[in-house]
């Protein structure tokens, strides 16, 4: 990517607001399946995604979820990505990225596993 900036707009519950964000730009958009105020039911989520642009990557954003969960959702919605803010390890993490198209691995500040991040 380089000195590309990408903006990812995370959180959204509703086609309107997702047909807003990339009205207004947004490079990709992000579904919370993790519990979370802004969660969002898998049937949902792809009721949504399937009404969106193509060129618009979709992101599943997962935590401590099995990899086996992950890529059922993942492919079932039709997510271009996911993103896994849990305790992944980085099996798990290589597990689910042989099987979607794009993984983004979120490290808390401080967390120990980022010593890792390159694996």
């Amino acid at each position: 990517m380089g000195d590309d900036i990408v903006v990812k707009i995370c959180g959204l519950t509703s086609e309107a607001d997702a047909l807003l964000a990339v009205g207004l730009g947004a490079d990709a958009l992000g579904f919370l399946l993790a519990p979370s105020p802004r969660q969002i039911a898998p049937r949902a989520a792809a009721d949504i995604v399937k009404r969106l642009p193509r060129d618009v990557l979709t992101v599943g954003v997962f935590r401590d979820e099995a990899a086996s969960r992950v890529v059922e959702i993942a492919n079932g919605v039709g997510f271009g990505a996911v993103q896994l803010h849990g305790h992944e390890t980085v099996e798990e993490t290589r597990w689910v990225r042989a099987r979607v198209p794009c993984v983004i691995k979120a490290f808390p500040a401080g967390d120990r596993a980022i010593a890792r991040f390159a694996e």
